[in-house]
């Protein structure tokens, strides 16, 4: 059983910064495959990030693209979403989801084991 912990959600101005954070439990959180996800209001949960085992290879929505970064410390056993240049349609609940089974990226909601509970992002304008 892995259980993740989404953190650093809140409310910011159109332009700002945020960073969340996702900590996993377990000895082997560097097995998974991690990934960012995101639900607006009266939205289908959406694709925003994943990054390999090791960290070395990423990749965004092109809705993201150059806005935000996706990070990892494994030592730490944490995921990270450095969130810049926000925009209101960022708006969203934000939800990190490991990926056991993969060793490459993936944007299948269903190719995900595990899921935290989300963490409010709201960008006002």
């Amino acid at each position: 059983q892995l259980q993740l912990v989404e953190s650093g959600g809140g409310l910011v101005q159109a332009g700002g910064s945020l960073r969340l954070s996702c900590a996993a439990s377990g000895r082997t959180f560097s097995r998974y495959v991690m990934g960012w996800f995101r639900q607006a209001p009266g939205k289908e949960r959406e694709f925003v990030s994943a990054i390999t085992r090791s960290g070395s290879t990423t990749f965004y929505a092109d809705s993201v693209k150059g806005r935000f970064t996706i990070s990892r410390d494994n030592a730490k056993n944490t995921v990270y979403l450095q969130m810049n240049t926000l925009k209101p349609e960022d708006t969203a609940v934000y939800y990190c989801a490991a990926d056991f089974y993969r060793a490459t990226l993936t944007t299948r909601e269903q190719n995900y084991d595990y899921w935290g509970q989300g963490t409010q992002v709201t960008v006002s304008s």
